[in-house]
């Protein structure tokens, strides 16, 4: 399988500085699953909710941290094999090539395919939410009567076309800019709908939390904590985002600084929301907001914004696609060659995956539901199981028995999230 992409904001001839890597982690983490996170506190319960989110916050640090140590042990060993003459060359390892290092080539295998899992549950979500905002538009716009365009007409119409047409760019420094454009429309969302809580709490006066459950049950918060899993996007990056840094001894600092502040606004926002709307929170924050103009335009601008770094989010998946197209006796070598045929078969391959995935999303019942069972299984998997044993294999002996004690209950409580997620899914429970 190929490796993880470079994120196009990581690339350049110097490195990054404090301020920079900052932002290159948010950047990397922050997405459109922040606009669901009052539901998932309606869902668990204002109490419930922020622990959760501080707990996958902090075990995501955690987890962060055990890669980079799992690549320093293996510089080490890497040294301590040069030291006896034999050339090795350091490298700048990638979340697969850890996979490798560990568990030989099914290590790496599986690995790729949990990210590509993963990235391909984004995809899924992301549609979703640009589907269920498209339709509440036109709810809006047809007064009280239900959308004329459903979700799923949404996705199969007017986004299936877009998005393969762009699949065609294959250079992901061309679509940089749009990644930048999401985010500055993701702000303007964020901020729309803070200014609407606001409005709400004052007119509840001193009681906030009159009538707001603190812990809704075991149910949501697991509910909860998944969701939030989901929300700390770009976990894969954390090897990329270090070896970007000008001086790398500085990245756990500055790693902490981001992850904290990115679980304070998370907790903020989700709390307000919930405490803003009560019962009535919908899995997508932007569909209560009054039908008006204007948040009509938040709508309509936030969903071209996703829909333009849809690419980007496919592109690991279409490199493993066509790298198994391409390989020697693949495929493609063995019925077409080269030339312009393979470049049209690649090209029809591109558009076969977005039309799958499109085709997934018309069945998605819910973003908020979807959402939770993505960071529940996938993710869950991705974030706290693999670097957990990871490091196992890589520190062994060496880390200390509380260390290993940490980490088999890190690996234990990855496992049993993840096996839960799976379960809720099935039993149909949030």
């Amino acid at each position: 399988m190929a490796a993880e992409p470079k994120v196009p904001l990581l690339e350049g001839r110097r490195g990054a500085t404090p301020a920079q890597t900052i932002g290159n982690i948010v950047v990397s983490i922050v997405g459109t699953g922040v606009l669901g996170l009052p539901y998932a506190f309606r869902t668990a319960g204002w109490l419930a909710g922020a622990l959760g989110v501080a707990g996958a916050g902090a075990a995501t640090f955690y987890c962060m941290l055990l890669l980079l140590d799992c690549r320093d042990k293996l510089r080490e060993q890497e040294a301590e094999v040069e030291e006896h003459g034999h050339q090795h060359r350091c490298c700048n390892y990638t979340y697969g090539d850890l996979g490798e290092k560990c568990f030989g080539r099914v290590g790496r295998c599986f690995t790729e395919a949990t990210i590509i899992l993963s990235q391909t549950g984004g995809t899924v979500a992301y549609l979703v939410f640009i589907g269920q905002n498209v339709s509440s538009v036109f709810a809006a716009e047809g007064g009280r009567g239900p959308s004329p365009l459903s979700p799923a007409a949404v996705v199969l119409a007017l986004l299936l076309p877009v998005q393969a047409a762009l699949s065609f760019i294959r250079s992901l420094p061309s679509l940089a800019h749009f990644s930048i454009l999401a985010d500055a429309c993701t702000v303007l969302a964020v901020a729309t709908v803070v200014k609407q809580d606001a409005q709400l709490l004052a007119a509840r006066g001193g009681q906030p939390f009159a009538g707001r459950a603190a812990v809704a049950g075991p149910w949501g918060v697991a509910f909860a904590c998944g969701f939030a899993v989901f929300c700390f996007e770009g976990f894969c990056m954390t090897l990329a985002l270090e070896a970007s840094m000008s001086d790398r001894s500085r990245f756990r600092p500055v790693l902490l600084q981001a992850i904290a502040g990115v679980t304070v606004v998370y907790v903020c926002f989700g709390a307000c929301g919930y405490l803003a709307y009560g019962d009535a929170t919908k899995d997508i924050i932007t569909l209560n907001l009054p039908s008006n103009w204007s948040t009509a335009a938040v709508k309509v601008v936030l969903c071209i914004a996703l829909a333009l770094t849809f690419p980007i989010m496919m592109h690991p998946i279409h490199e493993i696609v066509e790298a198994r197209l391409l390989a020697p006796g693949g495929w493609l070598r063995k019925h077409i060659g080269g030339g312009a045929l393979e470049r049209a078969a690649l090209h029809a391959s591109r558009v076969a995956v977005v039309a799958a995935l499109s085709a997934a999303a018309c069945f998605v019942p819910a973003f908020g539901s979807f959402a939770s069972f993505v960071g529940s299984t996938v993710c869950a998997l991705l974030s706290f199981v693999l670097p957990a044993l990871f490091h196992l294999r890589v520190a062994g002996a060496g880390a200390g028995s509380a260390r290993r004690a940490v980490d088999w209950g890190v690996l234990l409580f990855g496992l049993a999230f993840a096996a839960h997620g799976l379960y809720a899914a099935v039993a149909r429970r949030p």
